[in-house]
């Protein structure tokens, strides 16, 4: 198939209107034509918070911002009493230069600066969650500070100039987590003069571009709904012109994208477990502002499609540890951190949702997960979710498989939606809280080429690989081509002591790859079917670190061993060395183990511990 025809096919399945929407924004903007380039407007002025009005006992607080910061969850960077630099890339020590430029005239992904989202971190306004904290807590500096960070920052970010201007959703993250911070003080029906002039320059950025956010499909139209909802509803409760109309704007935007972005079964449209969380968050905070505004409710279709998002992740994430498979993008986006937990502890999240959207807690234990609902002044649910067990979630391609203790996570391809990895067929596989087979994560957007194609590709998951190509042809950064479809699925079956499930696809040049999987109570049986490639099909088990030993065709640690067996002669059974990022910006070494084969056969994989 020529690339001509891949890339009409794909502009198809992005749909004529997002291609519309898409084009309109960046000629607009080129051009001038986008009202966005004619805003004007004065740089906000203090006080924006005045002493909390709520005061709590020694309710545990997040510990950031203290005297350090872990920029995506594990980077280091040191903090002191003074603002940070807002335009400095603290990983690398470089400043983007001329940052009083209008927004538009910065560059996306400029190699001289470095990953752009390392400039956007600190004026997500996390500190802002993090100093409300303290002051309710009896920290009667906390307030000034507070107040002080905030008029440095619109100081050095006047509206619409330099980096931090440049993206509608960061623009968004920041209103939400004012408005949760004035939640928090007990400050969300009346706002301080500078804090509405904030909260105004902030809707008038996001509004004129929100067509370029849902053209994405993604959480940008989540995030910008959300933040027009939430500020334009505070700005009408006090009396703001424009509010009503940013508030119904932003509430349209939101049944919008509920109903066209979440799949009946809670799906979501990025294909990922943590752009999941990050979509959850956000309607999660829009419910906790709506409930603390008293406005109406949401439709039953919205309430049902929130419902359904919540269950979905209470579904992945491992209760033990509350770590989620690294499946989908993964840019280190963790929203409302209200705890000292890791980044990868996903369950402050499902509580806050499960409460908030069914009624129910995800976790009877006590815990930092209950943390969310206490600094928001919400009461806990008292009715219990029944700890999930095996289930298909269809529409979105994935099919979780729980038996004795395991948990075995099948990807598989159902692309209604750009898929931003190609790991169709890719399985994970999680025991007493360890990921023993994982998914490789994202690492950067802004990197060498070879990690942008190494991260998203197919040889980084734990699929078949035919002939040293991706299973869609990249067109872009962020875009793959010929998007896949499960040919054939038989869906999870129980008895005998086993779960099961199959699905199969066969790809734009004609390779086909079927795959069952058998889950028991003391292993993992996995059957894959490989046909219709041209010289060669890998397949990789990425393992976890550990002291794995290859024998012939099995891999052992010790305590879990891993072999492969085929109908046909395996070329190549070889433990080499491949790459993981669990955290944004980190890559660390992983033992991988490559079964190679020249014809159409079976693999049989046998994992047991």
């Amino acid at each position: 198939m020529s690339l001509f025809i891949v890339k009409a096919r794909t502009a198809l399945a992005l749909g004529p209107g997002n291609l519309c929407r898409a084009l309109g924004y960046r000629l607009g903007v080129k051009t001038g034509l986008n009202p966005v380039r004619r805003l004007t407007a004065e740089v906000p002025s203090g006080p924006f918070f005045a002493q909390p009005l709520r005061q709590v006992e020694n309710l545990p607080g997040s510990g950031q911002w203290a005297r350090e910061i872990r920029y995506y969850g594990l980077w280091p960077v040191t903090v002191g009493e003074a603002p940070p630099d807002w335009h400095l890339n603290p990983l690398t020590g470089v400043r983007v230069p001329s940052p009083e430029r209008e927004w538009w005239r910065i560059a996306d992904f400029d190699p001289a600066v470095g990953d752009i989202k390392s400039i956007w971190e600190a004026s997500r306004l996390d500190w802002v969650l993090a100093f409300t904290q303290r002051a309710c807590n009896g920290d009667n500096a906390a307030i000034a500070q507070l107040n002080q960070w905030l008029a440095h920052w619109c100081e050095h970010n006047p509206p619409y100039h330099g980096p931090n201007w440049k993206c509608g959703q960061e623009a968004s993250i920041r209103v939400l987590h004012l408005a949760m911070s004035a939640v928090m003080l007990d400050q969300h029906e009346q706002i301080q003069p500078g804090l509405a002039a904030m909260i105004e320059v902030h809707l008038k950025r996001i509004k004129p571009t929100i067509s370029y956010a849902m053209a994405q499909d993604n959480n940008h139209g989540t995030s910008e709904a959300a933040a027009l909802y939430v500020g334009g509803s505070w700005l009408m409760k006090n009396n703001h012109p424009a509010g009503e109309r940013w508030y119904l704007a932003g509430r349209c935007w939101l049944e919008n994208r509920a109903a066209r972005l979440i799949e009946l079964d809670g799906s979501f449209s990025q294909y990922s477990v943590n752009y999941h969380r990050v979509m959850l968050d956000t309607f999660s905070m829009v419910e906790v502002w709506r409930r603390k505004l008293e406005l109406p409710a949401f439709s039953a279709d919205f309430q049902a499609k929130a419902r359904a998002a919540a269950n979905w992740l209470f579904t992945f994430v491992d209760e033990a540890s509350g770590d989620a498979p690294n499946i989908g993008a993964n840019d280190g986006a963790r929203l409302l951190p209200l705890t000292d937990t890791d980044y990868r502890d996903f369950r402050p999240s499902v509580q806050l949702a499960m409460a908030l959207f069914c009624g129910q807690r995800a976790y009877a234990e006590a815990g930092p997960w209950d943390l969310p609902l206490q600094w928001l002044g919400l009461q806990a649910p008292l009715a219990q979710a029944e700890r999930p067990g095996s289930q298909q979630f269809d529409q979105g391609g994935y099919a979780v498989l729980r038996q004795g203790g395991s948990t075995a996570v099948l990807r598989y391809p159902r692309f209604r939606f750009r898929p931003g990895q190609a790991d169709a067929l890719h399985l994970d596989l999680w025991r007493n809280g360890r990921n023993l087979l994982r998914d490789a994560g994202s690492f950067s957007y802004n990197v060498e080429a070879k990690w942008l194609r190494y991260f998203p590709g197919t040889g980084s998951h734990n699929t078949v690989q035919f002939d040293d190509r991706d299973q869609m042809p990249k067109l872009s950064r962020f875009l793959f081509g010929d998007w896949l479809q499960t040919c054939r699925l038989d869906p999870l079956a129980r008895g005998d002591g086993f779960t099961t499930c199959t699905a199969a696809y066969r790809d734009g040049k004609g390779a086909e790859h079927s795959r069952h999987i058998s889950l028991g109570d003391d292993g993992l049986q996995v059957r894959d079917r490989v046909a219709g490639f041209a010289s060669r099909a890998v397949l990789r088990w990425r393992l976890e670190p550990g002291d794995w030993v290859l024998q012939e065709n099995a891999v052992s640690n010790g305590s879990q061993r891993l072999s492969v067996t085929s109908d046909v002669p395996i070329v190549r059974c070889e433990l080499v060395e491949g790459w993981e990022s669990r955290y944004y910006l980190e890559k660390t070494r992983v033992p991988v183990l490559e079964v190679e084969v020249a014809t159409a056969g079976v693999l049989i994989t046998e994992y047991h511990w």
